[in-house]
C-alpha cells in the first residue's frame, strides 16, 4: 500500500498521522447521511477515517496510480465514488442530485490552494461547509483582521463569502514526505446572506485587488480611477488610509460607491 512515491508535480504530501487524521475527523463530525466529498485522498488515510461513519461518500483524485490503491484500501468501508479528475476543473455542483448540501474536506496541494477556493465558491448555493488542510500561512491569511501584515485581498474576499475557523495546526512530521512549512486546518461555511451588501461583487473583487495591489500607498492612489479622495470622503473613510486598515464593511461601502 505505501509504495506510492509522492509526486512533487501533483504536490503530494501525504497525511500519515492518526492522530491528526482523528482530529480532523472529529472537527467534520460527520452524520450518516452527509454528502461528504474528498479532494485530494491521496492513500487514503482521511478517507478510511470518515466512510465508515456515512452511508456514501465522494472523492476527486487527479493522480490516476493512486485510484485502484484507495479503493482497495477503502472499498471495503463503504460506498465510496471515485472520480478521475482535477479538482481545479471539476463541476461540484453536478454531484447534488439529491439535494443534500455538500461538505468538502481535503489536505490541499499547496501550490493550488487558493485557485481551488475560489473555484469552489462557485458552487457555495450547494455547499454547506468545507474543511482544509493548508500552509498555515494561508489559513492566517483567510482568517487574518484588519491592521495586521496577513490581512489582504483573500481575507477580504474569503470572509465576503464564508464564515472562516481557524481550528488547529499541524506539525511537517504529521505528512510523508514533510513538507518545509507548518499545516493548518480550516473550516470555511459558505454564508446563506453575506455579512454586508454589494451591488455587485465583481466591483468588490476589483475595488479590492485594486486597493492592495501596492500595499503602502494610501486608498487616494490606490483607487485611482476607481474612486476620487472625494468620494472616499463621502464614505466616512480617510483617502490617507491604507487598504489592510479596512474593516469588510468599508471596503463594501466604497464598492457600494463605485459608479
Amino acid at each position: 500500500m505505501n509504495d506510492h512515491r509522492p509526486r512533487k508535480r501533483f504536490g503530494q504530501n501525504f497525511l500519515q498521522d492518526p492522530n491528526v487524521v482523528a482530529k480532523i475527523a472529529h472537527a467534520i463530525a460527520p452524520r450518516p447521511d452527509d454528502h461528504l466529498v474528498e479532494i485530494g485522498p491521496g492513500l487514503g488515510a482521511l478517507t478510511e477515517a470518515l466512510l465508515p461513519q456515512v452511508e456514501a461518500m465522494d472523492a476527486v483524485e487527479l493522480d490516476r496510480d493512486l485510484i485502484p490503491k484507495l479503493a482497495q484500501r477503502c472499498g471495503v468501508l463503504g460506498q465510496l465514488r471515485i472520480h478521475s479528475a482535477d479538482a481545479l476543473k471539476f463541476d461540484f455542483a453536478d454531484l447534488v442530485a439529491d439535494g443534500r448540501p455538500l461538505r468538502i474536506i481535503g489536505n490541499l496541494p499547496y501550490n493550488i490552494s487558493t485557485p481551488l477556493m475560489f473555484h469552489l465558491l462557485k458552487s457555495r448555493a450547494v455547499i454547506r461547509d468545507m474543511h482544509f488542510m493548508l500552509q498555515k500561512e494561508v489559513v492566517d491569511r483567510l482568517a487574518a483582521t484588519p491592521g495586521g501584515k496577513d490581512y489582504g485581498r483573500l481575507s477580504v474576499m474569503m470572509q465576503y463569502h464564508c464564515a472562516v475557523d481557524s481550528l488547529f495546526d499541524v506539525s511537517p512530521g504529521a505528512f510523508n514526505p514533510p513538507p518545509k512549512v507548518n499545516s493548518a486546518v480550516v473550516r470555511l461555511r459558505p454564508w446563506e446572506r453575506p455579512p454586508v451588501a454589494v451591488a455587485d461583487v465583481t466591483v468588490l473583487e476589483k475595488l479590492v485587488t485594486q486597493a492592495f495591489s501596492q500595499r503602502r500607498k494610501t486608498l487616494r492612489n490606490t483607487l485611482k480611477g476607481l474612486l476620487s479622495a472625494e468620494q472616499i470622503s463621502a464614505q466616512d473613510i480617510d483617502p490617507t488610509r491604507r487598504a489592510e486598515t479596512l474593516s469588510l464593511t468599508e471596503f463594501a461601502a466604497l464598492a457600494r460607491a463605485v459608479r
